[in-house]
């Protein structure tokens, strides 16, 4: 399975999403390849302080830039069992060369008018790159950072917006403001391995079992 963490807006925690679901993979046994497509080169700096954890399941992580990220992804998809893209937050060349690569988009967004104003963009590349070189790719929005308390509607007016969008689809999974996410990602880990924060493990085991259940649609 090809997954691909990207969108045109920066901000979104598109590598804490990229580099959970790739230990997450790891974990279970899974040979996974990370890989950084970002100038900033965060991903790689995780995978780097992930090296470093005796005992933690490895995960391979290359850089990759340009024109040529989809043709390189092809050519190692047969010697990984997946693959996950970490993209930086804009309309990139390698945006949009690993949407040709990937089965499945994951587009994180924080529920705020700007994350919410810039899925019209995304929403038309999608459609673009269905139309003109993967039919088969599918799109989903991942809601990030939203607020902790239960009484903001911020999360339920980004599923909404979505709804108007042809060719994005909505993940049930809400990930919440949580400085254990960044305590982690520090450390090279998931949230999973560094933390008995039950509400937060809960939030991404519900994305992560989202995404198994659309890999076995995919195959």
């Amino acid at each position: 399975m090809i997954i691909l963490v990207g969108g045109e807006k920066g901000g979104t925690g598109k590598t804490t999403i990229a580099t959970n679901i790739a230990a997450m993979m790891a974990k279970r046994g899974r040979d996974v390849l990370l890989v950084d497509t970002d100038t900033q080169g965060s991903a790689s700096l995780w995978a780097a302080a992930r090296s470093e954890i005796e005992g933690a399941p490895k995960i391979t992580c290359i850089q990759k830039h340009g024109r040529s990220v989809s043709k390189e992804i092809e050519s190692l998809s047969s010697k990984f069992d997946d693959i996950v893209i970490d993209s930086g937050g804009r309309d990139s060349i390698e945006l949009r060369s690993a949407m040709m690569a990937a089965d499945i988009m994951l587009i994180p967004g924080r529920p705020s008018t700007f994350d919410i104003h810039s899925l019209a963009l995304m929403n038309s590349l999608v459609e673009q790159s269905r139309a003109l070189v993967n039919p088969d790719l599918q799109a989903f929005v991942v809601i990030n950072g939203a607020p902790t308390h239960a009484s903001s509607s911020d999360a339920a007016d980004m599923r909404e917006a979505v709804e108007d969008l042809s060719e994005l689809k909505m993940m049930t999974a809400v990930l919440r403001d949580r400085v254990g996410f960044r305590r982690a990602a520090g450390r090279g880990l998931s949230i999973v391995e560094h933390e008995a924060d039950t509400k937060s493990v809960a939030e991404v085991q519900a994305l992560f079992d989202e995404i198994l259940s659309l890999g076995k649609e995919t195959a």
